[in-house]
């Protein structure tokens, strides 16, 4: 019976735990059950004071016949926490009803900021996402801390601290302020280049764009530590020496280390040079049958025997592709192959012409412009919505973007149309302001000190137009200019320039007399090839001189023996009675009578003031050839202008006036750059009213150095008289220079000196001239007058003299300091003269420079 027992109470004691699963797995089951049962309409809500239920409930997706099951709970429950307006959501069951439970993120009431010097206010607003009137997310407050910090590390200051504080204010709204600790400007200590053998230090120092920290860094952020600017810089140097043969360089890395003991980064270049090449051949090779590749050879800036130039061949690619659409194979495409010999060092350049994909361009969109126009934008693009895809005038679309200086940031990105052959093309800008207001000041030794006013626009009115404001104010030399340039004149790309203008400079210990100029001058400029330009250009302007009244003062008539002349080829007649010569005497009846009484201004200085305001109309052109490297701080390259002016378009002067100005720069050895410099010109007179003395070409330190402004060619040497420079028709100048830089001194103090020799020579004086011989004409070294000037001069004597020595050779040797400074470029120049005429002015010393602040 025991037995009995124990064996019914095992079963019972089986039973109870075999129902115990049971009767979960029905109670779950009774729970899911009622899960499929809930709708959205059973969705209870609780806790939210600012959205409504209805915003709640619909981040529920509910399945087939409006049910929620599990899975479409979850998925509300994610959708609601990733709003950022909840701080908590809860989910429950109750009474056969979804319970939604939410704690709402509080409203900001405001965004502030503290301990801000360096960065603005609204700049930091700009930036963060947080705004107020906006719920608080703590994700998002985070974010934006990690934002103003990076802000500040890109200005150079990585030991900034931001930390934000939630302020709780009541009816659940909160004020968020960024506590900033902006520490010092983390600046480059020192910049290292490991591996380069061709090129030193000194030379990429002025590839790259980032500089080491000096003294004079305060005036600039070129010093300041910033990962994008080096990475930029990698890129610098590669295309440096693909530009230079260097066909395999790599710039492995570019390592950034900070050093706390001084406070600054150190970086280090790493750069595998490679080998130098030189091209042995270019060939071309068409697959399109109506297209001879050797048609587009002219296009090629690459020839065989030249250095490897990698951007050079990029520039041949782009125009080449872009004759060939203009020939009607829109869809070309030029890929460029090199093989290189590596035992020769030489490659072999390949043109692969060949038709690339039917792909057009559907759509352009452009963002980013606020401010700039849509068409000054899409004007820069020689392609339109509909036009074969061609990747060249893509590129340089992006170029001409930048170079406009309207952006911050240029970038053109595609994606796929609506078709298979449609292409978008999305325009990415960032704007930046355009307008700029410059206080000017500056020092010559020719001009002395001199300030200059001026506001300008480069974007004005957002319509991509040029405007400029300035006025002068200096010791000598005064004025005020307004300048207007529209750069693509009725829709197309020639640029209309107007310039109006007044000048007045002073007499000086150079010059005697003053001149007032006002003028009026359009221009037309057209981009001919990226290295070569034309302007055409209409002046015209009216000038007056002018003399202090001490040298004006001698009024006089022929009675009193006084010297008359006649400004012909020059003859003298002395108390009235006229000389006897070859060219037959001259009635001075109603000419103009001067005199030296007590110093006056020399006589074709005379003749200018007695004819009072004269007008110039002229026409004339300019033709620039630019190939330099750098145009503030060349190393490289060639630069050409020639003009020609002719006046006689109306006006009261003829003339025609050609100039040529060329200078090339060659890099030589261990960073010195050799400089050769050459000009000319020549004036050439017009009909019959001869050449004004202050149309005349003057030369002094701008022809040969050690010369005082106008201080060399023909002049009146007349005793009595204040000895101008009148000037000549024609002109020649040649230099040689070679700078280099102060390799003990730090890169970035940026000083350079010059060594160099010119030689130059200013003839030909057309116009008055001042001879007092009685009975004879051009006396060689006719002696002045002892007794007094006022009386009648003795024969064989003279009372003025116009020295032009035909055929002197000026020379001068010297030395010079270049400056690229924060102040602005400067130059100190002592020059030694080694030939000179007997009445040049020398000027040893000169020095000029400026900046804007």
């Amino acid at each position: 019976m025991n037995v009995g027992m124990r064996v019914r109470g095992g079963l019972l004691a089986a039973l109870v735990m075999f129902a115990m699963p049971v009767a979960a797995m029905l109670a779950a089951g009774l729970a899911s059950s009622s899960a499929l049962a809930q709708t959205l309409d059973s969705i209870q809500v609780e806790g939210n004071r600012r959205v409504e239920v209805a915003t709640i409930r619909s981040y529920f997706k509910a399945g087939p016949g409006g049910r929620l099951d599990q899975g479409h709970i979850d998925d509300g429950l994610k959708a609601l926490i990733e709003t950022g307006l909840f701080q908590d959501v809860r989910i429950n069951q109750a009474g056969g009803r979804l319970v939604v439970t939410v704690v709402e993120n509080p409203v900001i009431g405001r965004v502030a900021f503290e301990g801000n010097k360096k960065v603005k206010d609204e700049q930091l607003t700009s930036e963060i996402q947080s705004k107020p009137r906006g719920t608080l997310s703590r994700p998002v407050v985070q974010s934006d801390a990690q934002r103003i910090a990076e802000i500040y590390r890109h200005a150079g200051r990585y030991d900034v601290t931001v930390v934000p504080e939630i302020i709780e204010q009541p009816n659940n709204r909160v004020d968020l302020v960024f506590t900033i600790t902006e520490g010092v400007k983390t600046g480059i200590n020192s910049i290292e280049f490991v591996g380069n053998t061709t090129y030193s230090s000194y030379r990429l120092k002025d590839v790259i764009k980032t500089r080491e920290s000096n003294l004079l860094s305060f005036l600039g952020g070129s010093d300041v530590y910033d990962p994008d600017r080096i990475e930029a810089d990698r890129d610098l140097i590669r295309r440096y020496y693909l530009k230079h043969g260097f066909a395999d360089v790599q710039v492995i890395a570019a390592l950034t280390e900070y050093d706390p003991q001084r406070k600054g980064f150190l970086v280090t270049f790493k750069i595998e040079e490679g080998q130098q090449y030189r091209v042995a051949s270019v060939n071309f090779q068409s697959s399109i049958g109506a297209l001879d590749g050797n048609a587009l050879s002219r296009f090629s800036r690459v020839s065989v025997g030249s250095l490897y130039n990698a951007e050079a061949l990029e520039k041949s690619v782009e125009e080449m592709q872009i004759e060939a659409s203009r020939r009607g194979f829109a869809f070309a495409v030029v890929r460029p192959r090199g093989d290189r010999n590596f035992e020769a060092h030489t490659v072999s350049i390949v043109y692969a012409i060949d038709e690339g994909p039917r792909t057009y361009i559907e759509r352009i969109n452009v963002r980013g412009n606020t401010r700039t126009r849509d068409y000054v934008i899409r004007r820069e693009f020689d392609l339109a919505e509909g036009d074969a895809y061609n990747r060249a005038l893509v590129d340089r679309a992006e170029r001409r973007l930048k170079n406009l200086d309207f952006f911050k940031s240029v970038k053109i990105t595609t994606e796929p149309g609506s078709a298979s052959d449609r292409i978008v093309l999305n325009v990415e800008l960032e704007e930046k302001s355009t307008g700029d207001f410059s206080v000017s000041g500056g020092y010559s030794t020719t001009d002395g000190p001199l300030a200059e006013v001026s506001i300008s626009e480069r974007n004005l009115l957002g319509r991509g137009l040029y405007g400029k404001a300035s006025v002068t104010y200096g010791q000598y030399a005064r004025g005020l200019s307004l300048s207007f340039v529209e750069p693509y004149l009725l829709d197309y790309r020639v640029a209309l320039g107007l310039d109006t203008y007044y000048r007045e400079q002073l007499p000086n210990s150079f010059i005697s007399y003053g001149t007032k100029t006002i003028g009026f001058s359009p221009r037309i400029g057209l981009t001919l090839r990226e290295d070569l330009s034309l302007q055409l250009r209409y002046s015209i302007y009216e000038q007056e001189i002018s003399l202090p009244s001490y040298l004006a003062n001698c009024n006089n008539n022929p009675s009193n023996g006084l010297l008359a002349f006649n400004p012909s080829p020059a003859w003298v007649a002395v108390n009235g009675a006229p000389a006897a010569t070859a060219l037959g005497a001259v009635d001075l009846t109603g000419m103009g009578l001067w005199c030296y009484a007590d110093g006056e201004a020399s006589l074709p200085v005379r003749k200018e003031l007695a004819n009072g305001r004269t007008l110039t109309s002229a026409v004339g052109y300019s033709l620039d050839y630019n190939t330099l490297d750098n145009n503030k701080n060349p190393t490289d390259g060639l630069l050409v202008d020639f003009r020609q002016d002719f006046a006689g378009v109306g006006g009261d002067v003829t003339y025609l006036k050609s100039a040529m100005d060329a200078k090339y720069y060659a890099p030589l050895v261990a960073d010195i750059v050799g400089l050769i410099h050459l000009q000319g010109g020549i004036l050439t007179p017009v009909g019959s009213n001869g050449i004004r003395m202050l149309d005349q070409f003057q030369m002094g330190p701008n022809l040969v150095r050690g010369f005082a402004p106008n201080g060399i060619g023909p002049r009146d040497i007349n005793p009595y008289g204040t000895q101008d420079a009148l000037g000549g028709t024609k002109y020649w100048g040649s230099s040689l220079e070679m700078q280099m830089p102060f390799w003990f001194l730090p890169k970035e103090i940026g000083l350079k000196g010059a060594v160099y020799a010119d030689a130059g020579g200013l003839y030909d004086y057309q116009g008055p001239t001042a001879w007092a011989a009685t009975g004879e004409v051009n006396v060689p070294g006719c002696i002045p007058p002892t007794n007094n000037p006022k009386l009648a001069p003795a024969p064989g004597t003279c009372l003025g003299l116009q020295y032009d020595p035909q055929n002197l050779v000026r020379t001068s040797v010297g030395v010079g300091l270049i400056w690229q400074s924060p102040f602005g470029p400067l130059r100190f120049d002592y020059a030694i003269p080694i030939t000179k005429g007997p009445h040049d002015v020398v000027q040893q010393f000169k020095f000029g420079g400026g900046t804007s602040f």
